[in-house]
């Protein structure tokens, strides 16, 4: 049984967006990484072919500018995030790339990368295609796909299922909520320990908290970046960023004692719109599980840190228990919006948060699936409706309300005692099958929905 864990969900990338972004980047540079080692010497030039939502919406999420980076043989974690435009016009200028950091060719991304708006690929609306060429003859031709999350395939994984995730050895292997519930019961565990001995298994304790720690603390950096930083945003809708304002509003009436109660959701809400904007302006994020949800998690976090008494060992089990159910999504539907729409981001993200919040303050493992599963049936139906292909508009302030959403569910849930008529797997399928019935406009093509407001206006 392939296994996703905390690994394979929490990705430290670059914005904006895991599918449109880091997914690309990482497929360019998969490409020549794998070509055969008497091919790469050869090669005179690359070029690169986008279809479906890349081609519709790649301007807007720098799908170009990833391709070039990936080519170039950066890595989303790796990138430094401040030098990007200057390479990029670099590279414009000169007409010039050196492939992999070894290899010149004559590049122009204007020339290279072409966005194809009338076809689409077979296996998803991701799709690239990349070809390698010596002088006129191709020596190399490969499509590969963007499937969510920054989790990219070519046909081969994807028509055998190994999108799913590798091959793992692990103790307590689950398909499923309803499966992993059963091993929790049978082994009289927490969720949270169930999963922290697969992780285990794979990597040790060691390995496993140096990361989890490390998302944290990205987490942490990106909002602190977030509320700090004023401005607008890039892309030409002139979106200011609004996380410092508010911030420095709520910090100044927390000082006059100016509390109302209702006033931490509004700390919950900056903590989100300081990710997103961060991630609308190219900066390092945490895919959690994507780029364009990737408020919802670090928000709920830094709230269960800040408010619930949450030490580094409950931030931990907030993560591990927050991955199981992200991988679920991604396993069993999508958490890609450009196959599902924003439920598959947004919704997904906050029944992870949900879920990683119960698990801090102390809830049963019935408690949390049941928290999970309020914050994604209350996401159900949501288009991915960018304005203008931008993660900007609707994608900050929904970050913000599936952060709010995803704390009320954690607050009903508790409230009970975790038995309920519809289960997490049963709105995880109807999250698949309502993607599957939305309308292709409505999932991240900006030609329909939300989108259009710009173009009536």
């Amino acid at each position: 049984m392939s296994y996703l864990g905390c690994f394979d969900l929490f990705k430290i990338g670059i914005g904006p967006s895991s599918s449109h972004t880091v997914g690309p980047m990482r497929a360019a540079r998969r490409f020549l990484k794998e070509l055969p080692a008497e091919v790469f010497p050869r090669v005179t030039s690359v070029e690169c072919e986008l279809f479906g939502s890349l081609a519709h919406t790649g301007k807007g999420h720098a799908t170009d500018i990833a391709i070039v980076l990936g080519l170039a043989g950066e890595i989303p974690d790796e990138v430094a995030t401040n030098n990007v435009h200057a390479f990029i016009a670099a590279v414009t200028k000169h007409g010039k790339l050196i492939l992999l950091g070894q290899r010149e060719v004559a590049f122009s991304p204007l020339t290279h990368i072409r966005f194809n708006l009338r076809d689409l690929l077979p296996v998803h609306s991701n799709g690239m295609m990349f070809r390698a060429y010596a002088q006129d003859q191709l020596l190399a031709e490969r499509a590969m796909y963007s499937i969510g999350g920054g989790f990219v395939v070519d046909e081969d994984e994807a028509f055998v299922g190994t999108a799913r995730g590798a091959e793992h050895a692990v103790p307590y292997a689950f398909n499923s909520m309803r499966q992993l519930l059963e091993i929790c019961a049978r082994e009289h565990q927490s969720m949270a320990a169930i999963l922290r001995a697969n992780e285990r298994a794979l990597r040790g304790d060691h390995e496993t908290d140096t990361f989890l720690d490390r998302v944290a603390q990205t987490m942490f950096d990106c909002m602190d970046r977030g509320i700090a930083t004023e401005g607008k945003l890039p892309g030409g809708l002139n979106v200011p960023r609004r996380a410092k304002g508010i911030y420095d509003k709520l910090t100044q009436e927390h000082r006059g004692r100016m509390v109302m109660p209702h006033q931490v959701m509004d700390w919950v809400s900056v903590y989100a719109i300081a990710v997103n904007e961060e991630n609308a302006a190219g900066g390092r994020v945490v895919t959690a599980p994507t780029n364009g949800a990737a408020g919802v998690v670090p928000a709920v976090l830094r709230y269960a840190r800040d408010f619930c008494g949450g030490d580094t060992p409950k931030l931990r089990d907030f993560l591990l228990v927050a991955s199981a159910v992200g991988a679920l999504c991604k396993m069993n539907a999508s958490i890609s919006g450009a196959e599902v729409g924003c439920q598959g981001e947004v919704g997904s993200a906050a029944a992870m948060a949900a879920a990683g919040l119960a698990s801090v303050l102390g809830a049963s493992n019935e408690q949390i699936e049941n928290a999970a599963e309020i914050a994604l049936e209350h996401h159900l139906g949501m288009t991915c409706d960018p304005i203008g292909g931008l993660v900007q508009i609707p994608c900050i302030e929904r970050n913000a309300m599936g952060a709010i959403k995803a704390i009320s569910a954690t607050s009903l849930a508790m409230r009970g005692d975790g038995t309920h008529h519809v289960s997490l797997d049963q709105a995880i399928e109807t999250m698949r099958r309502t993607g599957a019935d939305m309308q292709t406009k409505y999932k991240e093509t900006s030609l329909g929905g939300l989108a259009l407001a710009a173009v009536e206006c």
